[in-house]
């Protein structure tokens, strides 16, 4: 048995070697560029070249998709919401409009060539790397071709999206690489605007005589500031700084915060000492301390209202690798960690509180995961009706990404905690990434190698779809640099624009942050939408 047939006939065994391969070739850094995860669906395409018969199940990379789709949708759920209700609305735009550029860039490639409307639509859903707009388009010719020649046609769309599809991912990575040498971008942050997210204390003295006799409720009502104030001395005695405490002169009050705000405070407060303020360990302790109490997870901080019942503060929480600064609308999730500032005799039940299990980073929920991801499905097969008597569905990509950000967005229902550890959900999202890039690799190879040697519109579809693809992904880098969106955010709009997990692969693999994943999942739904309906109309002008 040769080496070709035995792939053929163990589908495991060539997932296994499509990773083993792929993996370490992401690795390899060109000119200072990696591939990653990315590189796995090279080694797939490479791999399903060699034989029509080497490709994993549809079901594998359908199963990859969906795990995919909902674990990103679930920890950007909270932030996509927010992000809606501010500038949000703008991004979403931003993305419509091109994907109504790539439409009028496929209506002006009919113009100068001879290739026919339904390879035409396939070229615009795999320019894009779009499978639901390339499903609605053979829909859409299924129910207005003849019978006779249907069969011919309806094979059109799918031989020009195999084509183009390689090209919609690798393109949208090169316009990335382009942009980054051209205007001397990076996807990692640069030093000032680490400096400006990391999270800093202070030690203040108390000298301006505004402030002197107020309490620091009072303080924070007349003067609204994103800091925390943690522990506060006078007269040798040191305690939490909770709203009651009233100000006095010359005490000293720890602040924590980003750099301008703690700037800011210290100015309104008094001057900077570089005196610290000693742990009394006899009243305070601070610790870290994992959140691992399911009936915590999704409650409020100002709804726990810690400091009061318990006499407890929480001035740190760590999630993944990022520390933030807790807020009253702050969220606890699994696996965070805080560092919780507490009276002696509370440390013991703020543990207890809390969970303080490291073991559960690692345990999910199957229940609200098969739940979640079912409900997905469900919304996915809804038919949606559009003028002219057509239907449109989300597919198992839209539906379980939108559930999944309507459930990361309330946390929980009732008992049923949605939201993921933070390690358990990274682990499932990598997992299913790989299984996605090396299915849809093996069964794209093929099909892609033969239409490009031995079709006469095989190099003319590579061509004009690798064109479509860069033109619209370098435009839309250069458009919203102008708007001055940060390059990372930027880069993670792009992919979802493209809606395609192995330019989002590529992209966190560079930056390191969850920054592309949120400008992904907050533009996913809509560009996926836009693609849809562009592609209908596309093929009705073109009838």
């Amino acid at each position: 048995m040769d080496m070709i047939e035995l792939l053929s006939e163990s589908p495991l065994l060539l997932l296994f070697v499509v990773l083993a391969i792929g993996a370490p070739l992401g690795k390899i850094r060109i000119a200072g560029v990696s591939l990653g995860i990315a590189a796995i669906l090279f080694t797939g395409l490479g791999f399903g070249a060699l034989s029509p018969n080497i490709k994993l199940p549809t079901i594998l990379y359908e199963i990859g998709l969906v795990l995919f789709i909902y674990c990103i949708g679930i920890s950007s759920g909270e932030q996509f919401f927010g992000n809606l209700r501010k500038k949000g609305w703008q991004e979403n735009i931003l993305v419509s409009g091109f994907v109504a550029l790539a439409f009028l860039l496929t209506l002006s490639i009919g113009s100068i060539t001879s290739l026919r409307p339904s390879f035409l639509a396939g070229l615009f859903a795999g320019s894009l790397t779009n499978t639901p707009a390339l499903a609605t388009a053979v829909e859409v010719l299924k129910t207005t071709l003849p019978a006779s020649v249907s069969e011919l046609v309806l094979a059109e769309p799918v031989v020009a999206y195999s084509v183009t599809y390689p090209m919609g991912v690798i393109g949208m990575i090169i316009a990335i690489v382009m942009f980054q040498k051209i205007f001397k971008k990076s996807l990692h942050q640069q030093p000032a605007a680490e400096a400006a997210d990391q999270i800093t204390n202070a030690t203040v003295r108390i000298k301006k005589a505004n402030v002197v006799g107020k309490t620091i409720g009072q303080l924070k009502s007349d003067h609204p500031m994103k800091v925390i104030f943690g522990r506060i001395q006078s007269d040798e005695n040191t305690r939490l700084a909770r709203d009651t405490e009233v100000l006095q002169k010359d005490s000293l009050i720890t602040v924590v915060g980003k750099p301008e705000e703690v700037e800011r405070v210290i100015a309104l407060l008094g001057e900077r000492s570089d005196l610290q303020i000693d742990m009394d360990h006899r009243q305070l302790e601070m610790r870290r301390v994992f959140v691992s109490n399911p009936e915590l997870i999704g409650q409020r901080l100002k709804d726990l209202n810690l400091t009061h019942t318990m006499g407890v503060l929480i001035t740190r929480l760590r999630r993944g690798d990022h520390d933030m600064l807790p807020n009253a609308n702050t969220t606890l999730h699994f696996g965070d960690r805080v560092r919780i500032l507490a009276d002696r005799e509370h440390l013991a039940e703020a543990s207890k509180l809390f969970g303080d299990s490291y073991s559960a980073q690692s345990e999910i929920d199957i229940l609200t995961l098969g739940l979640g991801i079912a409900m997905g499905f469900f919304l996915g097969m809804i038919p949606i009706p559009l003028p002219g008597g057509l239907t449109l569905k989300l597919g198992i990509a839209g539906g379980p990404l939108i559930v999944a950000l309507i459930l990361g967005a309330v946390n929980r229902v009732g008992k049923l905690v949605f939201i993921m550890p933070f390690s358990a959900n990274s682990t499932i999202r990598q997992l299913g990434l790989v299984l996605f890039l090396a299915g849809i690799g093996t069964r794209s190879g093929y099909a892609f190698r033969e239409v490009l040697t031995n079709s006469p519109d095989g190099l003319t579809l590579f061509l004009f779809g690798g064109l479509l693809t860069l033109v619209v992904g370098f435009v839309f880098l250069f458009i919203g640099n102008l708007y001055r969106v940060p390059f990372a955010r930027l880069a993670g709009m792009l992919a979802g624009l493209q809606t395609q997990p192995a330019v989002l692969a590529f992209v966190s693999e560079q930056t390191r942050s969850d920054q592309p994943n949120i400008g992904y999942a907050s533009v996913f739904p809509v560009a996926m939408l836009s693609k849809i309906i562009f592609i209908q109309l596309l093929l009705t002008l073109l009838s």
